[in-house]
């Protein structure tokens, strides 16, 4: 079972992969460069500043606490797993499209892709944003969700990453996102009374 969900990866990743032009691989490059989102962090950051101006630092503390607990249980899996990156696996580096970095150096990510930390810090931020405003503002949903697929995809693009590692970071960044917000929810009501 796990031979074929890793076959059926594979050949899904090689697809997605595959399908790269002059364009795309400029826009992918900076989907998943964490300083291009910058002015969209900055975005977000107000909208909640707008929601919750009183307690603002307690939205700034939950926010560190959701990336900080997304990166690290990420890293964890990464180093006790060990699933190598496409663009490290030396039957399929033949194959994999990778581009440039800044430095002219091919982009091959480190050793180890299982899962991606990316799509999991990028579903963290959306789903913190969608518990905490989307009532309010429900535009935050796609607006937020686009963000989180675009920098997900990205990593498959960019050849450093597997379907399944981004699903995996996506669901886990996504259950992190969601927790921290109504944790931090439920605190702010019973010691802030807002």
């Amino acid at each position: 079972m796990l031979e074929t969900i890793k076959t059926i990866d594979e050949s899904l990743f090689l697809f997605l992969n595959g399908q790269h032009n002059a364009f795309f691989d400029f826009l992918m490059w900076l989907f998943s460069d964490r300083f291009f989102w910058i002015p969209l962090y900055a975005w977000f950051l107000w909208l909640l500043y707008k929601r919750y101006p009183k307690h603002y630092w307690t939205v700034i503390i939950a926010i560190v606490f959701t990336i900080a607990a997304s990166d690290q249980l990420c890293n964890l899996f990464k180093e006790n797993v060990m699933r190598l990156r496409p663009s490290q696996e030396p039957h399929l580096q033949a194959f994999v499209h990778v581009l440039k970095d800044y430095n002219g150096n091919e982009y091959r990510g480190g050793s180890f892709g299982f899962y991606s930390s990316h799509a999991s810090n990028a579903f963290a931020v959306a789903l913190f944003l969608i518990v905490n405003i989307a009532k309010q503002r429900k535009y935050i949903i796609p607006i937020s969700l686009t963000y989180a697929l675009l920098t997900a995809y990205s990593r498959i693009y960019l050849g450093v990453h597997y379907p399944v590692d981004v699903l995996t970071g996506a669901i886990t960044g996504s259950l992190l996102g969601t927790g921290f917000a109504v944790i931090h929810n439920k605190l702010r009501i019973k010691y802030f009374k807002e």
